[in-house]
């Protein structure tokens, strides 16, 4: 049973990482931005404004994940709750998915890496 749940668990995880940086090339950047801003406002607890476990468990069969534990959904909240409030604003859920990304993140250190390597050769002329 372990490690069916691990294997769907790594499907998930693999179809999310494809997707965002799908998304992020089809939307750009403003675009992308919107669509998680649209998540997070599907997540939301509507009374609170902010993503808590409960409002992540109770939406989590219509996200496609369905059988979510309470323990499930408050580790997935605490793993993006940067100011410790036990819950997710808007901000730190869009920080959490671009972080769960590699793809995404590894687009935009390339980026990065480019921008400077073209500043460097820029100041050695």
């Amino acid at each position: 049973m372990q490690n069916r749940e691990s294997s769907r668990n790594m499907v998930e995880e693999q179809t999310f990482q494809d997707f965002l940086p799908h998304m992020a090339e089809k939307l750009g950047a403003d675009g992308l931005i919107s669509e998680l801003c649209n998540g997070f406002r599907l997540i939301m607890d509507p009374t609170r404004g902010l993503i808590t476990w409960e409002s992540l468990k109770r939406k989590a069969e219509a996200l496609g994940m369905e059988g979510m534990t309470e323990e499930e959904a408050r580790e997935m909240v605490r793993e993006g709750d940067l100011d410790g409030d036990g819950a997710l604003d808007q901000m730190e859920f869009c920080v959490l998915m671009v972080r769960l990304s590699p793809g995404l993140m590894e687009r935009l250190w390339r980026s990065v890496d480019d921008s400077l390597s073209r500043q460097i050769i820029d100041l050695n002329r």
